[in-house]
């Protein structure tokens, strides 16, 4: 089935199905002519390109960003051949429990063995983007220290992790305790604004609700005033991105914020894996094709990945504990560009839903050592896709809870109106802890609200692992 992407949106993995295979070369060619000569108003016109009824518009940043793309990654033009990987590994997470806050040493072995293991990928061609840490939960260490001590601890491990180059999670920091006195005796809203100021490297989350008592409609308020605290943090509203509201989430997941860890040292792997996707449903006539191919594709292609891990494993006693599944797209990498390949239609028109079905059946099914969501990911600012269709308002927050029943991750990276109240923001969140509950699912919101934007207003991102899009919201 042809895509509906071709002609509105080109990315690395879509090249090999445009008319002739066009070479990369080509494109950066036809893509440098277009940047000198295709803007109005600083905007580009992709009808310079590819005749179409419908326009793509893209700033002069993000058009640079995609002609470097092409030019600069190796992973992209192994993703363009057949015999390329078609995806990369997006985060190593190992997992290790500290015993003391006076003993930070954990994590300092934690980046040796990280070192070494991105070392051992590297040498079989895969590109590994980041090494990740995940430690226990800290909520009871928060509560214990007190929010000076706390701030402390949490400062000098995010100093450590930062001259290793590692990201670093710390779980749910809300401990019942604070929620019962959050307001008296511990303002973590005003707290979290502070430690996220005062770091770079370091996520956590809210848990919202849990498999032994349901939704936690107070915690839900306090995750909501803890987004609009610290979308105040700079003019972006960017530094939600290390923060997220998290329900039914397990141990082991290796994507962030909502990472953390239990038991014995372990390590998980993320992929960036849209183009997988893509490739297993281009031809697919029907949705269980599309579904049997990308599960004998996963298979195939990150069973060689499972045997070194297990490899690393062996040799440096720590336990594997799987792949997250999830799909995680990127710049060059859309899921919501696999999802246009199969249905042919815009992503949020009619089949999107099956759609999102047909991927979270096959990464069920898939014989693959797995962990975390192991579902669809839909990170609206992190998709060029996703992020089109958003500024075409083809979909609303109430679409993107809908396809959360099938999918696996929630509302991720999701641009909210800056107005957005607390009680408005606890409510959505309160709807994915209700799913969550429901469908016994982990799930989670990670909302950005950006100041001075209204709905449909378009907002733009110096973060180059952003997308300018327009603030999503349904009709209240």
């Amino acid at each position: 089935m042809p895509s509906y992407a071709t002609g509105h949106y080109l990315s690395k993995s879509s090249l090999p199905s445009t008319p002739g295979n066009v070479c990369p070369n080509a494109i950066v060619g036809c893509l440098t002519i277009a940047l000198i000569s295709g803007f109005s108003q600083n905007r580009f016109n992709w009808s310079i390109l590819w005749p179409s009824k419908s326009m793509l518009n893209l700033t002069r940043r993000s058009l640079l960003r995609l002609i470097g793309g092409l030019t600069l990654s190796p992973m992209a033009a192994q993703a363009m051949s057949p015999s390329g990987h078609g995806f990369r590994i997006r985060t190593i997470t190992a997992g290790v429990t500290l015993d003391s806050p006076g003993d930070l040493s954990p994590l300092s072995s934690a980046a040796d063995f990280l070192d070494r293991a991105r070392d051992r990928f590297g040498s079989a061609g895969y590109e590994v983007q980041t090494v990740r840490i995940a430690t226990q939960e800290l909520s009871e260490t928060v509560a214990r220290l007190g929010p000076v001590g706390s701030l402390d601890l949490l400062s000098e491990i995010d100093r450590l992790v930062a001259d290793r180059d590692v990201l670093i999670a710390v779980g749910p920091l809300l401990h019942t305790t604070l929620l019962d006195n959050n307001s008296a005796d511990f303002d973590f809203a005003g707290w979290a604004s502070e430690m996220v100021a005062k770091t770079s490297q370091l996520s956590f989350s809210v848990r919202v609700a849990a498999s032994d008592v349901g939704p936690m409609p107070e915690a839900s308020r306090v995750a909501a005033e803890t987004i609009l605290r610290l979308s105040q943090i700079e003019p972006s509203g960017e530094q939600n991105f290390r923060f997220a509201a998290s329900a039914n989430v397990p141990a082991g997941t290796p994507f962030f914020p909502v990472a953390y860890h239990d038991g014995p040292a372990a390590f998980t792997l993320g992929l960036e894996s849209a183009p997988l996707v893509t490739e297993a449903f281009d031809g697919a006539t029907d949705f269980d094709r599309a579904s049997i191919a990308l599960k004998q594709l996963l298979e195939t292609r990150l069973t060689p990945i499972v045997e070194i891990a297990e490899a690393i494993a062996s040799t440096q006693s720590i336990r594997f504990g799987g792949i997250d599944l999830s799909p995680a797209p990127g710049l060059d990498a859309s899921i919501g560009e696999a999802i246009e390949t199969i249905t042919g239609l815009p992503f949020g028109s009619p089949s999107t839903l099956a759609a999102c079905a047909a991927v979270t059946s096959a990464l069920a099914s898939a014989e693959i050592p797995s962990c975390g969501y192991s579902g669809l990911m839909l990170p609206v600012l992190e998709d060029p896709v996703l992020a089109a269709r958003a500024r075409e308002k083809r979909f609303d927050l109430t679409d993107l809870l809908l396809y959360s029943s099938v999918c696996g991750t929630g509302l991720d990276v999701v641009p909210v109106p800056g107005d957005c109240t607390v009680e408005i923001l606890a409510k959505i969140i309160g709807d994915v802890a209700a799913m969550s509950t429901k469908l016994r699912k982990p799930l989670a919101a990670r909302l950005l609200p950006i100041p001075g934007k209204s709905a449909g207003e378009f907002a733009t991102f110096d973060n180059p692992h952003l997308i300018d899009s327009a603030m999503i919201m349904s009709a209240l």
